[in-house]
């Protein structure tokens, strides 16, 4: 299999939290067959005038072990916040249920996040 780096976007984040929160990434389904992707980086930014915290959320393909990666992070105005700081994350999925990133922020449309992944396809 090929390996290929994607980016993900997703702009004006609200402020629905943990499972609920937007699915900025998601493991892309396969089918019947297990999949990977590893994030290699996660950048949120603020664009309001105020400060803001932030929650990045790992949603667990399998329901279970769901977990923040961050929580209430502050990005005050006008900056931004790397948070995989050069670690890496690997994602996973059964196929047809997959990991996904999820991202919210504590004031509406106040957030853009980017993510960088490499996919496994």
């Amino acid at each position: 299999m090929a390996n290929d780096f994607k980016r993900f976007t997703s702009s004006s984040l609200g402020t629905t939290t943990g499972a609920s929160a937007t699915a900025v990434y998601t493991v892309p389904s396969t089918g019947s067959v297990a999949v990977e992707s590893i994030v290699i980086g996660i950048t949120l930014a603020n664009k309001s005038s105020s400060g803001i915290t932030a929650d990045v959320f790992l949603d667990n393909y399998d329901g279970s072990n769901d977990v923040y990666i961050v929580k209430n992070a502050s990005i005050p105005a006008g900056s931004s916040l790397e948070v995989m700081s050069g670690n890496k994350l690997v994602l996973q999925g059964d196929g047809t249920t997959n990991d996904a990133i999820r991202i919210s922020a504590s004031a509406s449309s106040s957030l853009d996040a980017t993510i960088s992944v490499l996919e496994d396809v």
